[in-house]
């Protein structure tokens, strides 16, 4: 089978969306893989920091993406051996990500590892350019957001949940920080493509949401027959 025949579901959108919840969740209900291309731009945040690399040195930063030793196994993200899936979703993390993912030579060098998750029967990838750059034959692309309050209280929520404190305020304050970086980058900027639906999960909540995606797939299956 050509891999371009593999179905691909692409969920874009801005930070704390839960576009990957909503991403993990439908995975789970079609039997599909999951890629979350954002774990890859916290992961070289990560070990940056850890090697106190500079995060404006683009040449070491791709060297980084192109020799990470990461194990994805369900929930957990193994890297070198180290369970790291709390420690890449710290703020310091994901804000570094966000400066990391502007540098063209850490996508390319992303790209084709991104790309190898496309495995029978299906793939499931959430991100911000999936639909765009990575996977832009996908069978249904979703770009899927709320307001930046809503995003700043659901962060917040989740960060408490695991013991971590956290500034609403400041979360609110990063997050529109974060849109506009992700927005007005030169490479692959965060935005709703021509051909993506538009999700709004401002009133929804995860349930609503997933049953919206899969609601849609099934109607692209449905043509295709």
């Amino acid at each position: 089978m050509n891999v371009k025949d593999i179905p691909v579901i692409a969920i874009d959108g801005p930070s704390a969306s839960g576009k990957g919840t909503v991403a993990q969740r439908v995975a789970e209900k079609l039997g599909f893989h999951y890629l979350d291309s954002g774990a890859l731009y916290r992961l070289v945040a990560l070990v940056a920091m850890r090697a106190e690399i500079d995060l404006t040195d683009e040449t070491a930063l791709a060297d980084i993406a192109r020799d990470l030793e990461v194990v994805f196994a369900g929930a957990k993200i193994h890297l070198q051996g180290e369970d790291v899936a709390d420690a890449i979703r710290a703020e310091t993390c994901s804000n570094g990500a966000s400066r990391i993912a502007a540098y063209p030579k850490v996508r390319t060098a992303l790209l084709q590892r991104q790309r190898a998750f496309r495995q029978l029967p299906g793939l499931v990838a959430d991100g911000r350019d999936m639909g765009s750059v990575v996977f832009p034959d996908a069978a249904l692309k979703i770009f899927l957001t709320a307001s930046a309050e809503t995003r700043a209280q659901r962060r917040y929520k989740q960060l408490m949940e695991k013991g971590i404190d956290a500034n609403i305020s400041t979360l609110l304050q990063d997050i529109r920080e974060r849109d506009a970086r992700d927005s007005n980058r030169s490479v692959a900027p965060l935005q709703q493509g021509a051909d993506a639906s538009l999700l709004d999960t401002t009133s929804l909540n995860i349930t609503q949401a997933v049953d919206e995606v899969l609601r849609q797939y099934a109607e692209i299956c449905a043509k295709a027959v």
